[in-house]
């Protein structure tokens, strides 16, 4: 009877979402420090990049501490849909840095605000 106590107890701890919720807090926070300091147009988007991988994470790690009840996989889900968004804002947002690179010969942000017509 120990035995299966220890079982749950030991089950019940690898279903902690601690841990994932540090990993998503430093994604973010590692994310929101480079888009505020790089003046690069690529380390930006990587930045939004880490951003949304951060949101990714708690999104499973919630689904996870709650598949017990209701839709099992509904945090892979919006998961999937937060994937999506990236690969579309990263293709929009490359279009537009390229455009710029071949305007402007550089890929500063701070020069974007020349593009003004």
């Amino acid at each position: 009877m120990g035995t299966l106590a220890l079982g749950c107890d030991v089950l019940m701890a690898s279903r902690s979402v601690t841990p994932f919720l540090l990993v998503g807090a430093t994604l973010f926070c590692l994310g929101l420090f480079t888009v505020l300091t790089r003046k690069n147009a690529v380390a930006v988007l990587m930045g939004v990049e880490l951003i949304l991988n951060s949101a990714n994470i708690n999104f499973v790690a919630f689904e996870r501490m709650r598949s017990m009840s209701g839709t099992p996989l509904s945090g892979h889900i919006f998961a999937i849909f937060v994937i999506i968004l990236a690969a579309a804002e990263a293709a929009v947002a490359l279009a537009i840095v390229l455009s710029m690179y071949r305007n402007f010969h550089t890929s500063d942000v701070d020069q974007a605000t020349l593009m003004k017509g």
